[in-house]
């Protein structure tokens, strides 16, 4: 069986309307980094969602030439660029598109659910 290929490559995230920080900083950007944060991320994962001003204390970052920014030592990153966006209530959806990515496999990814943070270690099928 032959995997299919995304024609584009896009990914999507859903942003409350009430948000501050999307209409400001993020809309109208060139690029977009998204991080999909690793194993010791929890305190950057926290800053980052919390309504301070300025997130990124303490967080060593990257910034593309076309102005993606990314955490260091994320499990991904994906250079992207807003696509479309869709309103849904009291979100929208924003669709990216995918124009790179980069992979450390040997970063577990991290999940948040009932308000804990959880390491999704690949298991062996």
């Amino acid at each position: 069986m032959r995997a299919s290929v995304l024609d584009p490559p896009l990914v999507a995230f859903c942003i409350q309307n009430t948000s501050a920080t999307w209409p400001r900083r993020l809309a109208g950007a060139a690029r977009l980094g998204v991080s999909v944060l690793g194993a010791g991320h929890s305190g950057a994962a926290r800053s980052l969602g919390s309504k301070d001003s300025d997130r990124f204390v303490g967080l060593t970052t990257k910034t593309t030439c076309e102005g993606a920014l990314f955490i260091d030592g994320a499990t991904a990153w994906l250079d992207t660029c807003i696509q479309d966006t869709v309103l849904a209530g009291d979100h929208a959806i924003v669709i990216l598109r995918v124009h790179g990515l980069t992979i450390r496999p040997q970063v577990s990814p991290i999940g948040f659910h009932a308000s804990t943070f959880w390491n999704l270690a690949a298991t062996p099928c």
